[in-house]
């Protein structure tokens, strides 16, 4: 009777381990390693044609002090833009759809702490510490960045 005790003890430990292995592994894939409790259950999704007409000509905005997104972004893996066509001022609907794909790998719907919205945001307002292309806002409060937030949070119906 011991024995039988013992090794159903033992089963037991070992399915409990087997499960603690298998959990990590069982949540859904996320967004630059931000987890999925960061992504509030609100439905909130990402929005094609606001991409295009409000978020995209942020990507390719002049800034004071700053290059432009498109600038590093052609050539960045983590949030890759594609090139404009010579002579053109803005990307075409395949383009498009493509910087939609790029851009949303960096976004967890619904979450303020979407890598978009904190990665070239000032440390100070709530950013992370670097990005290589500097910091294009100083304040939550800037329009841009209020668009941003807009996208990531599916507000845009406004």
């Amino acid at each position: 009777m011991k024995y039988r005790s013992v090794s159903r003890s033992v089963a037991g430990a070992l399915g409990v381990a087997a499960l603690c292995l298998t959990l990590p592994l069982a949540r859904p894939a996320t967004v630059m390693g931000q987890r999925s409790e960061s992504s509030p259950s609100s439905g909130a999704s990402l929005d094609y044609a606001f991409f295009k007409a409000r978020v995209q000509p942020i990507l390719l905005a002049q800034r004071p002090g700053h290059a432009r997104c498109i600038s590093c972004h052609k050539h960045n893996n983590q949030m890759r833009l594609q090139p404009l066509s010579p002579g053109s001022a803005a990307w075409n609907e395949d383009e498009s759809r493509k910087n939609f794909e790029s851009v949303g790998r960096l976004v967890v719907p619904g979450s303020l702490k979407s890598r978009l919205l904190v990665h070239p945001l000032a440390e100070v307002a709530g950013g992370d510490f670097y990005h290589s292309g500097g910091k294009h806002w100083t304040s939550q409060s800037e329009a841009e960045w209020q668009t941003l937030k807009a996208w990531v949070l599916g507000q845009t119906s406004k």
